[in-house]
């Protein structure tokens, strides 16, 4: 008897040893810069609807800016591993649309969405569930990621 209450103290220990570990298992939320001196400066004005959309460049670093800023959250190549949504996914709805109007206002709304999101965070009940941001990565940076996700985007 005195060993399974020894095995369960044990264990116990272990798990609660590990917590911290898994609480942090996406490591640290720190901003990393993202070089964006090859893509056209944007200004102050923040703009709606992404102006990189589809451009090669804007995918390059955009890929990196990910990996270094998103991925531990959201996953490699936006594969959430269930801590955060699976950003392959952001603008599914749109996608099956059939009148091309209606499509175009649902990626603006969507490309309004995810700045609001990535520029402010998300915040419940005083729980940071996101970081923003803003003040951290230009918005050439929020629109380069936005653009990578594009480029990864799942219809189904």
């Amino acid at each position: 008897m005195k060993q399974i209450k020894y095995a369960i103290y044990a264990c116990s220990l272990f798990a609660v040893a590990l917590t911290p570990s898994f609480a942090s298992a996406h490591g640290d939320v720190t901003p990393q810069p993202v070089d964006t001196k090859t893509l056209p400066s944007l200004g102050s004005e923040w703009r709606d609807e992404n102006p990189y959309s589809g451009q090669k460049e804007a995918i390059r670093i955009g890929t990196s800016a990910y990996a270094q800023n998103c991925a531990r959250c959201h996953g490699l190549q936006a594969q959430s591993g269930g801590i955060a949504p699976d950003l392959r996914l952001l603008d599914r709805d749109c996608t099956d649309l059939t009148n091309n109007a209606k499509k175009q206002a649902c990626y603006i709304e969507t490309d309004k969405y995810f700045l609001v999101s990535i520029r402010h965070g998300k915040v419940r009940n005083g729980a940071v569930y996101m970081p923003p941001f803003e003040g951290f990565l230009n918005q050439e940076a929020m629109w380069a990621i936005k653009s990578y996700l594009e480029s990864l985007r799942v219809t189904q």
